[in-house]
């Protein structure tokens, strides 16, 4: 049986929840599914039982990485090339960059379609006045915290995407 899995830095509380509201509150049906993240490996269709095995792989590629900060500040869209707006990432880019090439090796993900850009999606297919809404909204959000683990999330058909490992960097 096949599973879909992502890997993800996960937004520590209480701002995940407070993005995730956010993200409901501008009419994005998949707020419910989708925790507050950094995706660094878009999901990957895998077998059930190579789960483990992966989970090893990326706990080992873990170790190799040592706690970093990351500050979020502000907002950026990715129209018109895709309806996303989102919070973005100011500083730690260049590790979350260097992380997610190795999380895509480690996982044998594809090739991004486009280039990889670290973000926090707090509306997605949305129309343009609740886009725009979003993009003021949260012009001014700002925090920081230490990044340090990595998890692999699983699609649940009923849950959403629910995080089932945590790896901790170093």
């Amino acid at each position: 049986m096949t599973i879909t899995v992502g890997v993800s830095i996960a937004i520590p509380e209480p701002w995940g929840e407070f993005l995730r509201g956010k993200r409901a509150s501008y009419g994005d049906v998949l707020a419910d599914r989708i925790p507050s993240h950094i995706t660094l490996a878009p999901p990957l269709v895998v077998e059930e039982s190579e789960v483990e095995s992966l989970a090893a792989d990326l706990c080992e590629l873990a170790e190799v990485f040592t706690p970093f900060t990351v500050s979020l500040l502000g907002t950026g869209t990715f129209r018109p090339i895709s309806p996303v707006v989102f919070v973005a990432v100011s500083e730690g880019i260049a590790s979350i960059e260097t992380l997610a090439e190795g999380v895509r090796k480690t996982v044998a993900a594809p090739e991004p379609e486009f280039p990889f850009h670290p973000h926090v999606t707090v509306a997605h297919h949305l129309s343009d006045d609740r886009l725009d809404h979003a993009l003021e909204d949260l012009s001014d959000f700002r925090t920081s915290f230490t990044v340090d683990a990595i998890h692999l999330y699983l699609d649940d058909t009923e849950r959403g995407w629910v995080p089932t490992h945590r790896f901790p960097l170093g």
